[in-house]
C-alpha cells in the first residue's frame, strides 16, 4: 500500500488539507473552519476531511489559528490546537516549526512560538527549492504573504507586517471599510461608512470576478450571495440603497475599492523588492487570490506561474493545490 502523508494548514477561518501518496498530490481541499466560534469547529472540519485523511500514516501540521480570539494568547492557542489534534488524529504527528524543521507534538509544546504562524515559511521553503529567485505572493481569504523565498526576513507576524512580507488584506473576508474610506460614485467622491457592511467577496461578486467555490463563510448580514445581495450590502457603506444607481455605476466604485486593495499588496511587494541584494526573477502566485497575485506580478514586470504548476500533481488537483499551498508544501517538505 502506498504511504500517505497528510498536510494540514489550520487557520482561523479554514482548514486546508492535502494528501500525498509517495511524493504525488492526489487530493486537496479547503474546508470552512470558523474557529472563533469554538474548538468544536476544528473537530467538525476534521470530520469533514475524513475522506482525504483516512488511513494516513503521517500528518505534517502547520497553523495560523493560534491568533483566533478564543485563545488568551498565541502560545495558549498553539498548545490548545496541538492537544486537540493529538486527541482527534490517528497516525504520526509532525509539527512544522519553521527554521527548526519538524518536531514531535511533545517537543513542539516546549516551543510553541516557533510553531505559531509558520505556514508561510513552509511554502517559501519549498518554492525556493523548486524555483530559486522567486517572489511568492500568496493571497488567502484574510491575509497576503509576500516572500522573497531565497531570503525571507521576518519570522513572526509582527515582524513581517513591518517588512512588507505580510499585508493584512485578503481576497474575500476583508471588510471594505478596512480597504478604502472613500470611493467615486456617479462623478463625485463619496465617504464610506466605517462599518462591516460588505467584504471584498461582495466587491468581487459585483465585478463578476469571484470564483463560485472560494467564499465559504456566511455574509455579514446573513443573507445570500447573489450579485444583487452583494450590491445591497456594498451600497449600505455609501449610505445608500442599491437601486439608486445602475449596476455599471456601482461597478466603477467597486473597481476603485479593489484597486485600493491591490495597491496595498503592490506596495508590500515593492518594499520586499527594495531590500539590498534581492534577486527576484519571477513570481509564484498562490492562495484563492492567485489571480490577483498574478496581476501584481504583471505590474512588477515579472513572469508568473501558479504554485500548482510547480509541483507534482494530477492536473485536476493543481487549482486547489495553488489555493492551499501551505498544506501541500508542509507535506512535501516532510516527505523530502
Amino acid at each position: 500500500m502506498t504511504k500517505a502523508t497528510i498536510g494540514l494548514d489550520i487557520g482561523g477561518a479554514h482548514l486546508k488539507v492535502a494528501r500525498l501518496e509517495a511524493t504525488r498530490l492526489v487530493s486537496v481541499r479547503q474546508i470552512a473552519c470558523p474557529l472563533w466560534q469554538g474548538l468544536d469547529r476544528l473537530d467538525a472540519a476534521l470530520a469533514d476531511a475524513e475522506p482525504v485523511i483516512a488511513d494516513a500514516d503521517t500528518f505534517a501540521i502547520t497553523m495560523t489559528a493560534e491568533l483566533t480570539e478564543i485563545f488568551e494568547s498565541r502560545e495558549a492557542g498553539v498548545l490548545a490546537i496541538l492537544q486537540r489534534l493529538r486527541e482527534r488524529l490517528d497516525g504520526e504527528l509532525r509539527i512544522y516549526m519553521g527554521l527548526k524543521g519538524f518536531a514531535s507534538p511533545q517537543a513542539a509544546t516546549g516551543d510553541p512560538l516557533s510553531v505559531a504562524s509558520a505556514n508561510f515559511l513552509a511554502t517559501a521553503s519549498l518554492v525556493a527549492r523548486l524555483r530559486p529567485g522567486t517572489l511568492l505572493i500568496d493571497m488567502g481569504s484574510t491575509t497576503t504573504d509576500i516572500i522573497a523565498c531565497d531570503r525571507p526576513l521576518g519570522l513572526t507576524d509582527c515582524e513581517r507586517m513591518q517588512t512588507g512580507e505580510l499585508v493584512y488584506t485578503g481576497f474575500t473576508r476583508t471588510p471594505v471599510a478596512s480597504v478604502a474610506t472613500r470611493a467615486p460614485l456617479a462623478g463625485q467622491w463619496q465617504g464610506l461608512a466605517r462599518d462591516a457592511f460588505a467584504t471584498m467577496a461582495d466587491v468581487r461578486r459585483i465585478l463578476g470576478t469571484l470564483p463560485d467555490d472560494v467564499d465559504q463563510h456566511a455574509t455579514t448580514d446573513g443573507r445570500g450571495k447573489t450579485q444583487r445581495e452583494s450590491l445591497e450590502r456594498f451600497a449600505r457603506g455609501f449610505g445608500r440603497d442599491a437601486d439608486i444607481r445602475h449596476l455599471s455605476t456601482w461597478q466603477v466604485s467597486a473597481a476603485h475599492v479593489e484597486e485600493r486593495q491591490l495597491r496595498s499588496v503592490h506596495d508590500g511587494a515593492l518594499q520586499v523588492l527594495s531590500r539590498p541584494g534581492a534577486k527576484i526573477e519571477n513570481v509564484v502566485s498562490a492562495g484563492i487570490g492567485a489571480s490577483a497575485a498574478a496581476r501584481i506580478a504583471a505590474r512588477l514586470g515579472l513572469p508568473a506561474v501558479t504554485f500548482g504548476e510547480l509541483i507534482e500533481a494530477d492536473e485536476d488537483q493543481k487549482l486547489w493545490a495553488t489555493r492551499c499551498a501551505p498544506a501541500v508544501a508542509v507535506a512535501r517538505l516532510l516527505g523530502k
